[in-house]
């Protein structure tokens, strides 16, 4: 049997919260297979690049095919979007015009890929999203400490019940599977099913410790902001309240020029605001999108837009200006570099 396609989640709100444009250059951080990149793309042509990252390396091959007819405007990474930064001076891609993290797993990924993100397929219990990295969901369940477990379950899953939890996976192991794990976990629990399945909290948890999604985040949000143009735009949709609670407290704090405490008299920080929140309240699925689309029901997008004082786009203008002169197959955009480099020193010669 076929695996179900992977439905891009709230992609009409993704398209116009990146304001997407003609020849317009677009970063899909975590490109899946390639659902949201191929509305980019389709929206930003002819002229359009997107440069498309992932830690999968099989959604990797999933976003090539997705993304056969745009092969020409589309660079496709397999790396970790942690590395963001670096990636983009690698292939000269930057300043961008729009830059989108959708922080959930694929249907690809969920519908039993065998690397056990799942509790509803019995697989061994894996969970990386990066196969050459060391660290397992196996050695997490199966080495760490009962106190380690739990605050692992309780801070990543916000488990209440992550003690008990914790104790019943130490007597229980070595546990291999999915399966075993979730079994434990119910046992644990000992109440009856509801909507969502006694182990949903865990398996996200352990994921997450996996694959230190929680650390990455914090990282490339500011690399993100960093890398966009004037007027940029950045998207990110989060599936659990943990995710959204980075992005919201970052993208209030990035567009304040002060972020002293309140009780401080006299500024001290020096801060200045990188971003405009374009929507101030979350926005989600609308309840057709929910009935066609279950997975979609806990998403949250937020959308913010760059601001650059004068002396930043000067600064960054000369950046490029300096730039050498690269064959890096088509990817340090020459036009834009040429455009840009014009206007800088006509720039000059105006003070001068």
């Amino acid at each position: 049997m076929l695996k179900p396609a992977h439905i891009p989640v709230l992609l009409s709100e993704v398209v116009e919260g990146l304001a997407v444009k003609l020849g317009g250059r677009y970063i899909d951080c975590t490109v899946g297979s390639g659902g949201h990149a191929a509305a980019i793309l389709e929206q930003s042509s002819p002229g359009g690049q997107l440069l498309g990252i992932d830690a999968d390396p099989s959604a990797i091959e999933l976003a090539k095919t997705r993304l056969e007819a745009y092969s020409n405007s589309t660079l496709l990474i397999n790396d970790n979007f942690v590395n963001l930064r670096d990636i983009c001076t690698r292939f000269g891609f930057s300043p961008v015009h729009g830059i989108l993290f959708d922080l959930g797993l694929s249907s690809i990924q969920l519908n039993g890929d065998g690397r056990g993100f799942s509790f509803q397929h019995d697989a061994p219990l894996d969970m990386r999203l990066n196969p050459d990295q060391k660290l397992t969901a196996s050695d997490i369940v199966n080495t760490y400490s009962e106190r380690k477990l739990a605050d692992i379950i309780e801070t990543y899953g916000e488990e209440k019940r992550s003690r008990q939890i914790a104790r019943f996976i130490i007597r229980e192991r070595p546990i291999e599977t999915t399966f075993h794990l979730a079994r434990i976990v119910e046992q644990a629990i000992k109440s009856p099913r509801g909507k969502i399945h006694p182990a949903t909290k865990t398996f996200q948890a352990i994921r997450i410790a996996v694959n230190h999604d929680m650390e990455n985040l914090e990282a490339v949000l500011k690399q993100a902001v960093d890398l966009l143009g004037s007027e940029g735009r950045l998207v990110v949709i989060s599936y659990h309240s943990l995710e959204d609670r980075i992005v919201k407290q970052f993208m209030q704090r990035e567009s304040k020029d002060c972020i002293c405490p309140p009780s401080t008299p006299i500024c001290t920080c020096s801060h200045t605001r990188s971003l405009k929140l374009v929507a101030r309240k979350v926005i989600k699925p609308s309840p057709e999108e929910v009935l066609f689309n279950p997975r979609s029901r806990s998403a949250k997008l937020r959308v913010a837009e760059r601001i650059t004082v004068p002396a930043e786009s000067y600064a960054m203008v000369e950046n490029l200006n300096s730039l050498p002169r690269m064959d890096t197959q088509g990817w340090r955009r020459s036009a834009l570099v040429h455009r840009l480099r014009r206007t800088f020193m006509a720039l000059q010669s105006e003070c001068f």
